[in-house]
């Protein structure tokens, strides 16, 4: 028995260590029966396993260590105290050794120390409701039984032995082997000593194939700056000074209330004057700076889960826990979060479930199987984007996304988060051809464990984070998306209307003499617009693999891109449904967006590109002033066409109206003035021209209704009464009655 555990351990395929090192009662000797009656034991065998140490001493109460002896051969010291010796031993001893360098080290051992995971622990991970379970796996500075140290815990249920290595052990996979709990799969060490800060990794040995490698920790918090993958022991001391702001968002009515995103890419938004990336800190002051000026309600964040590629934006995620140490510690991010909530500004997050990628240290094939993605490569893998594909099957890989889902809405206060790729998880033959995927058991081509694990994520982050959202972006015609799971829907709270997107930039990149043939393009959004609960994108997959930026899908002269861009932007800013323009597009830069420099800020101080980013603030500060804009924007009552027919001069109108006031809304969609247009109007007086994205200070030609008209006893267009306009060039107008 002694021999075999010390080959396993030797050889790096011991399960349990604790079994064999520390302190053990030694078998009582035939004829000591007397003694053994009173003592139960003869005695007790301590062991340790110390591949760098030369010497090693166990620190007792008395005054002198007493020496172990190593065994010859190995790295395994022992010490024996029969039951006479009088030396008190505290249960967790101290052991100090000389390593191969001279240099003296001592720490607690950590083979007495009992497990610190608990049944029910096991148990709701197992089942895959441990909401809580970045609390159970990972690296956790803990103090147990008047001892500081680190606890670390993984789940590799393929492993036959699983070591936690870093620094501190010369990163050998011998030195510290954990233990494994039960059937679990779970693996758990306390080292006394280590405290945050540390860098650690895990050593895994594959039970099948007795292969070795080192992976980074699937729950770490923090880790290092790339290249370099290490996981960092984090524990956080920030003092969050949001309580307002969470307070209200409990109550947040995001139905009915103004949602204006600005979408950011952190790497890129601004640089360091040197080119390099700014911390969260400094991005926090300016970019909340900018944005309140600018007036948007909430700032998306491209993914800031720790990833290894810059290019990849984070969507090629490793480090699911980690707030990117691109642009400071996890601490720098809550700041950057709290700031924003401080100064009234909400925080969405893009978040990746659909697909991780193949590197070797992260998650793919971590314990040597295929534990977090499917092994069905036709179900495990994105050949599209040579990724793997999560087994949504699994409890515990469900338990793991929905736990980050709540860790970075509950740990890092996000307001919401946004789900990419979500039709890419709904059917099993997304991007495949045939023969190139599995049916479902019924036959059909929808994914089935991703249904349940989307409708379980909704379920839980509104159960549990009250006020947050869960926004989808899925490109198909899925039904019920942003519905609730108890109709049969996916719960999401609202979902990308990629439609409206693909149809508006369809139109718009038309030259005006063309666009009387495509009208319905910009019509049919009203057909299915309430069927869900839209946010209308202009996102950063728009101006990007050289489909240029959207002053460049402009037709005609520069001036006519310019007003062909703020006429899309106020196009999309009074059409029903929720906003997100991505970074630069609000000040009409001419590059597509390149995510290794900052953006074209010099172009602010040309008058066009000045013109353009001022049309956006005066439709943002609009938008949140007027009610009518986004009280009802997923009700059909909240919308109301005036004219959706005239194709041949290319002009819409329509009315948005809540409770106490209605908007009229008209666009000329060519360069051509239009001279006494008569358009219908709900009442009478005087109807003042709230916005005109031809006024000279937005860079047009000024053309307009000197600021507004009287409206005539004249019904019209199903309208009791009727004004004539002056349609300006490639503009829109925004028409509100007096009292």
């Amino acid at each position: 028995m002694f021999a075999e555990s010390l080959a396993r351990l030797a050889q790096g395929r011991h399960h349990d260590p604790f079994a064999f090192l520390g302190c053990h009662a030694l078998p009582v000797k035939q004829g000591a029966e007397k003694t053994a009656q009173k003592t139960q034991q003869a005695g007790w065998c301590i062991r340790e396993w110390l591949p760098s140490a030369e010497r090693v001493w166990i620190k007792t109460r008395e005054e002198a260590p007493l020496p172990m002896m190593r065994l010859h051969g190995t790295d395994l010291f022992m010490l024996k105290l029969d039951e006479t010796a009088k030396v008190q031993l505290p249960q967790h001893y101290v052991v100090r050794w000389l390593d191969k360098n001279g240099q003296t080290y001592e720490r607690e051992s950590s083979y007495t120390f009992w497990p610190q995971l608990g049944e029910l622990d096991l148990h709701l991970f197992a089942e895959g409701t441990h909401w809580q379970l970045y609390e159970m796996l990972g690296a956790h500075p803990k103090t147990i039984d008047g001892v500081s140290g680190v606890h670390f815990a993984v789940w590799a249920p393929a492993a036959e032995r699983v070591s936690v290595v870093g620094d501190f052990n010369g990163w050998n996979g011998l030195a510290q082997p954990m233990r494994v709990l039960g059937a679990s799969g779970v693996w758990e060490l306390f080292i006394p000593g280590l405290h945050a800060g540390d860098l650690y990794k895990f050593e895994i040995r594959n039970r099948q194939t007795g292969h070795c490698f080192v992976k980074t920790d699937p729950y770490a918090q923090a880790m290092e700056y790339r290249p370099a993958t290490g996981c960092i022991v984090y524990a956080s001391d920030y003092a969050w000074q949001d309580d307002n702001w969470l307070q209200h968002r409990e109550r947040f009515d995001w139905q009915h209330a103004p949602i204006n995103i600005y979408e950011v890419h952190l790497g890129s938004w601004q640089r360091a004057d040197n080119g390099g990336f700014l911390n969260y800190r400094d991005i926090a002051h300016r970019l909340v700076d900018y944005v309140k000026w600018m007036g948007y309600t909430h700032i998306e964040l491209l993914p800031v889960s720790e990833h290894p590629l810059d290019q990849s934006w984070g969507y090629q995620t490793s480090g699911y826990f980690a707030p990117t140490s691109r642009f400071g510690s996890p601490d720098d991010f809550r700041y950057f979060v709290d700031y924003c909530h401080q100064h009234g500004i909400g925080v969405f997050l893009d978040w990746v479930p659909a697909h991780f990628p193949k590197d070797e240290f992260a998650l793919g094939r971590f314990d040597g199987s295929a534990l977090y993605e499917h092994e069905d490569p036709r179900r495990g893998e994105h050949q599209d984007w040579g990724t793997y594909i999560f087994n949504f099957g699994r409890n515990e890989v469900r338990n793991f996304l929905i736990g980050n889902a709540l860790y970075w809405i509950k740990e890092l206060h996000i307001d919401g988060l946004r789900v990419d790729a979500v039709a890419s998880m709904l059917y099993l033959d997304y991007s495949r051809a045939e023969g190139e995927w599995v049916p479902n058991q019924y036959g059909g081509r929808e994914n089935l464990d991703a249904i349940h694990f989307l409708q379980q994520l909704n379920e839980q982050v509104h159960a549990q984070c009250p006020g947050a959202v869960v926004m989808a972006e899925e490109s198909t015609s899925w039904p019920m998306v942003s519905r609730p799971t108890w109709m049969g829907g996916l719960g999401f709270s609202m979902k990308w209307n990629m439609g409206w997107m693909n149809d508006t930039l369809s139109y718009f990149e038309k030259e005006s003499v063309h666009r009387a043939y495509h009208h319905n393009d910009l019509t049919f959004s009203q057909m299915y617009a309430y069927s869900e609960n839209f946010i209308l994108p202009l996102s950063h997959d728009e101006v990007v693999h050289l489909k240029g930026s959207l002053i460049g899908k402009m037709p005609g002269d520069d001036w006519q891109k310019a007003a062909n861009l703020r006429l899309l932007l106020s196009y999309q800013m009074l059409h029903p449904g929720k906003k997100l323009l991505f970074m630069g597009g609000e000040f009409a830069q001419w590059g597509e967006w390149n995510e290794s420099r900052a953006l074209d800020w010099h172009l602010c101080d040309v008058p066009l590109n000045r013109g353009v980013q001022l049309l956006a603030q005066a439709l943002n500060h609009l938008y949140r002033e007027q009610p009518a804009l986004y009280a009802h924007d997923f009700e059909s009552h909240g919308f109301e066409w005036i004219d959706c027919h005239d194709y041949q001069q290319s002009i819409l109108s329509f009315m948005r109206k809540n409770e106490q006031e209605t908007l009229v809304c008209v666009f000329n969609f060519t360069p051509v003035a239009r001279q006494h247009y008569r358009i219908g109007l709900p009442g009478g007086g005087i109807w003042t021209e709230r916005l005109n994205s031809d006024a000279a200070l937005f860079g047009g030609s000024n053309l307009g209704n000197s600021g507004a008209v009287n409206a005539e006893n004249l019904p019209w267009m199903n309208q009791s009464h009727s004004a004539e306009l002056t349609l300006p060039p490639l503009a829109a107008l925004v028409l509100r009655r007096e009292n």
